[in-house]
């Protein structure tokens, strides 16, 4: 029998009448983000954090079975997450395992087989020894595994697989991306049939990315002018995808207004100016990340600077203004920086369809870019110029990203034979001059990275 008294007032009174309608009819309360605690390793475990840190674990399955070592039952329910595993693991299991010599002999062979690829001259360093130093690669989304739920769709898996090839045939790449504080939704079905889905609210404390930093501690930030103001800020995290870092924006941070802080809310959500502000962020933001981590870290400023698909493509417009205005920069005219931006950039369309193509308003592009705008002393009139659809069909009203993807690159291809010939096709109006077989739209058939595809058994196989 519960006590007729509840927290203080009797039952029944209009006080706590008042306060039962209150909690059975108030709307659920939006959990605003999770914390997640990183626990303490034991310094002769200590190597455990290194694997974990750097997700070439996902496709090295001896540096899995480390892990599933740890306690094969929490491995599992945590549904192989290392982050997860860790933070589940107690105290007494852990001073177990820092006690076995057995375990800490396959730790430490794991460790130095990282370090050893991290390290090693890979088939880059042998082949090409006078290419590019670095290369900036630009995607929405990245698939590279589970625990990092950055991706939507095959976009994202071409993506994530590009860099780990790169890291396995060590080329020189730099992801640039953004951190969408949801992720993707997760779906379930009602008892009627139809699909519900949820966004969870992801904690990057819980996922396996660290913050670059300044000299002083501080986390690094970029800052993007927006009309009417503030500054869009946005911090920089990085993943560690073997060898090639991932750079991802998050504008989660202190200080942004709501409407700013939603900028990385979810992938491929809100209304026409909500993209807009997503594919500045990812591509002039992106230019702006690649240059502070270079300035931070020491690594080298990229040479290269490939787009994939046209969610990108401002990046562009960021190239030509370090080129044309910048204090630091050379001080070139709008049509040298352009051909020099050009030059260094390739730019892959995925699209088989006009219909999946970003078009924005120009208008609403003309206030983003204006003279006080995200790429301030770059002239309007021109960027306006290299997003309009000036061709048979076209449509004078929109900007049109891929089309000024076009533009800014010197190489561009599609994903497949078919493809390529699609889109030579259906953008044969930026050529009027070409044949539509001589348009300089070439294909790289889509593969896929083995190792992270191809069963262990097979790998295991004995030929």
């Amino acid at each position: 029998m519960r006590s007729p008294r509840e927290g203080g007032r009797e039952k029944g009174s209009p006080q706590s009448v008042g306060s039962f309608q209150e909690s059975r009819y108030r709307p659920p309360v939006r959990a605003i983000r999770r914390f997640t605690v990183r626990p303490v390793l034991p310094q002769a475990l200590a190597a455990l954090g290194d694997l974990a840190g750097n997700l070439r674990w996902s496709w090295h399955p001896e540096t899995q079975d480390v892990f599933a070592a740890v306690d094969p039952d929490l491995w599992e329910s945590t549904e192989r997450d290392p982050v997860k595993l860790l933070g589940a693991v107690s105290r007494s299991r852990f001073e177990e395992l820092a006690a076995d010599a057995g375990f800490l002999e396959m730790l430490r062979v794991a460790r130095e087989d990282l370090e050893r690829y991290l390290t090693g001259e890979r088939w880059f360093q042998r082949k090409c020894a006078d290419g590019p130093r670095a290369i900036g690669y630009f995607s929405p989304e990245f698939g590279i595994a589970a625990v990092l739920p950055q991706y939507s769709g095959g976009l994202g898996i071409l993506a994530g697989d590009h860099l780990k090839a790169a890291s396995d045939l060590g080329v020189p790449i730099v992801g640039v991306g953004l951190l969408y504080r949801h992720g993707y939704f997760r779906q379930a079905l009602s008892r009627e049939g139809w699909q519900q889905e949820t966004y969870p609210v992801l904690d990057p404390d819980g996922l396996p990315i660290s913050l670059l930093r300044e000299a002083d501690g501080s986390g690094a930030t970029i800052s993007i002018a927006m009309p009417g103001g503030p500054d869009l800020i946005a911090r920089i995290w990085v993943a560690s995808v073997g060898r090639v870092p991932l750079l991802l924006l998050d504008t989660d941070v202190e200080g942004n207004p709501d409407h700013y802080v939603d900028v990385t809310d979810r992938l491929y959500g809100g209304n026409s100016e909500h993209r807009l502000r997503q594919e500045l962020l990812l591509g002039v933001g992106g230019v702006r990340a690649l240059r502070a981590h270079s300035r931070i870290t020491g690594a080298p400023e990229p040479e290269v600077f490939h787009t994939n698909e046209g969610h990108a493509g401002f990046l562009g417009l960021e190239r030509i203004r370090e080129l044309t205005v910048a204090e630091d920069g050379p001080k070139l005219d709008f049509d040298t920086a352009l051909e020099v931006g050009r030059a260094s950039t390739v730019f892959t369309t995925h699209t088989p369809v006009p219909a999946g193509i970003d078009r924005f308003p120009r208008t609403l592009v003309e206030q983003y870019f204006s003279d006080a705008g995200a790429t301030p002393g770059v002239p309007v009139d021109r960027i306006l110029a290299l997003g309009a659809e000036d061709f048979d069909s076209g449509d004078a009203s929109v900007f049109n990203m891929a089309v000024m993807g076009f533009r800014l690159a010197q190489r561009a291809n599609g994903v497949s034979m078919l493809h390529g010939h699609v889109s030579r096709g259906m953008f044969n109006g930026l050529w009027p001059a070409f044949d539509e077989a001589e348009v300089p739209i070439t294909s790289i058939t889509n593969g896929v990275h083995a190792p992270t595809w191809v069963g262990r058994e097979v790998f295991d196989l004995e030929v």
